[in-house]
């Protein structure tokens, strides 16, 4: 059996999970901003207790690697990588927009389509947005980037298949993307820890480890610092 940790910090939505063989056990989320170092500790700490477990329980530590947050992946990675050092276990990176694709094909009564192509989107600066696309069965249809969302956004995809723009990127897109019928939005999806649960579980099989030691986000862009305000 193998028993992970799975933390997910790549947005404002901060959350951890426990899962046992593929299947969910327990997790704790929130949404909000700049409380990631706050509170992801612990919500660790208090799923472990609530499942009767210890720390040398983890078989391994998953975490959503990016692109999204620069200050919220350092915070998620860092968490990981500190834990696998200290309990000498095996640390599993999964990319935070694949991810969010298995967070809807993993939906109950989801149903496969193969004129159907999912685009997770993560909210970068003013019209920007982290993405890619994914079939329903999970494979990567297109890259991930940063784009600069306008009105020929996926204008290629967009003739022949319908496309479903979710995350917290697609949200300020819909007034863009909106007026083509095969544009297609699923409102009030978060970002979740829970979503990692099958991947990790895959990786885990097949022993798709990263060296914790050299270990980065995915950062996608580099940072750029804001000004402060006077």
């Amino acid at each position: 059996m193998s028993t992970i940790l799975q933390i997910e910090t790549a947005t404002t939505s901060c959350s951890v999970a426990l899962s046992r063989d593929g299947k969910l056990l327990d997790f704790k989320q929130i949404n909000a901003r700049n409380i990631h170092a706050e509170v992801i500790t612990l919500y660790i700490d208090e799923l472990l207790v609530n499942q009767k477990l210890s720390y040398n329980d983890l078989d391994a530590i998953a975490v959503s690697s990016g692109p999204g947050s620069y200050t919220g992946l350092r915070i998620g990675v860092s968490t990981a990588k500190g834990l696998c050092f200290a309990l000498d276990k095996p640390l599993i990176a999964i990319e935070t927009l694949e991810a969010m694709a298995y967070g809807v094909i993993t939906t109950d009564g989801f149903e496969q389509d193969e004129n159907l192509l999912l685009c997770p989107m993560i909210d970068a600066r003013r019209m920007e947005v982290y993405t890619a696309l994914f079939d329903t069965s999970g494979n990567r249809v297109r890259e991930t980037a940063a784009d600069i969302i306008d009105e020929q956004s996926f204008s290629s995809y967009l003739a022949n298949h319908k496309v479903l723009f979710f995350g917290d990127g697609a949200e300020k897109c819909k007034s863009v993307l909106a007026s083509n019928p095969n544009s297609l939005f699923l409102d009030d999806f978060d970002n979740s820890a829970i979503h990692l649960t099958s991947k990790a579980a895959q990786k885990f099989q097949s022993g798709q480890f990263e060296d914790v030691a050299y270990f980065e986000p995915f950062y996608l862009k580099d940072f750029i610092a804001g000004k402060k305000a006077l």
